[in-house]
This record gives C-alpha cells, structure tokens and sequence, in this order.
C-alpha cells in the first residue's frame, strides 16, 4: 500500500560520503556508536538517503564506488560534531511512503511499486528518496526486517 504522508522537519545527525552501499552497514553503527557517546537522545529510526536520481544511475554508482551514501538518525537535540559527523535539521513535507517487508537487498520490487504509482498520479520526486529502517536485522529474520520508504514529492 502507498499513501501520502506529511513530516515534520527533524533534527539528525549523520554521515555522508562517496562509496558503495554496503558501507551502510558499517556506517550506521559507527554513527550510533558517536551519538550514543555524546549522550545523544534518539527520536526516530536510522534513516538512509538515496541521492541518486534513479535505479540505474544508482547501480552504476555503486559499481564505481562512487555512490552518494547519507545516513542519519532524529535526535532531539544538538549533540558536538565531528569532521564526519554532523547535526543539521532533514527537512520534512508531503512524502508518498510505503513499507518494504524482507531483506534490503530484495527491495527492488517495492521500489518498482512505488515508482510506478508515482508516475501513474503524476508525481514527481523532489528530493532524496529516504529509507527508515523500522526494526534491526540482527533482531529479527531476514524476512522480517521492515523498511519505510519516503518520496518527497511536489
């Protein structure tokens, strides 16, 4: 199911730099890990951000190791930053969302969903696509693991 949604503005903090995505394994509990020893107080699940502008360019960035790989998490106030890490406020706005359930890497049929509905009601992607990881893989089943997708939309 895909629905529209409106988010607030959210301050995060987190991470951004040029790689492959399965960096986002590693990059995610290293942000924590700064978060968590500056006392920082979570407001929401990690998120991840898709800056590339379409599934092919996205595959071939990753190949290059070139992707543009962000990931952040809501806190609920600013925390000390780092040459790598740093506090800054995700803008919000009317978003289509839907929910992945199953492993990351098996997404791309969801995907396929959403871009489709969003082409078929004339919607057009005004911003990082964002994905928020709603439970931990090491917690639950591979096929248990849920993922909300967010498309800022205009």
């Amino acid at each position: 199911m895909i629905e529209i949604a409106s988010l607030e503005p959210q301050l995060v903090i987190g991470m951004r730099r040029k790689g492959r995505y399965k960096e986002i394994a590693e990059m995610l509990p290293r942000l924590f890990a700064y978060a968590m020893s500056h006392k920082a107080i979570f407001t929401g699940p990690p998120l991840y951000l898709w800056h590339e502008k379409c599934v092919e360019e996205a595959k071939t960035a990753d190949e290059a190791g070139t992707a543009d790989i962000e990931v952040c998490v809501p806190i609920a106030k600013s925390i000390p930053e780092s040459e790598e890490i740093k506090c800054y406020e995700l803008c919000g706005g009317k978003m289509a969302r839907t929910v992945h359930k199953g492993p990351y890497q098996e997404c791309s049929s969801t995907y396929e969903r959403l871009f489709s509905w969003l082409d078929e009601n004339d919607q057009k992607i005004v911003g990082p696509i964002r994905e928020a990881y709603l439970n931990d893989p090491r917690e639950v089943a591979p096929e248990e693991i849920l993922t909300m997708i967010y498309v800022p939309i205009g």
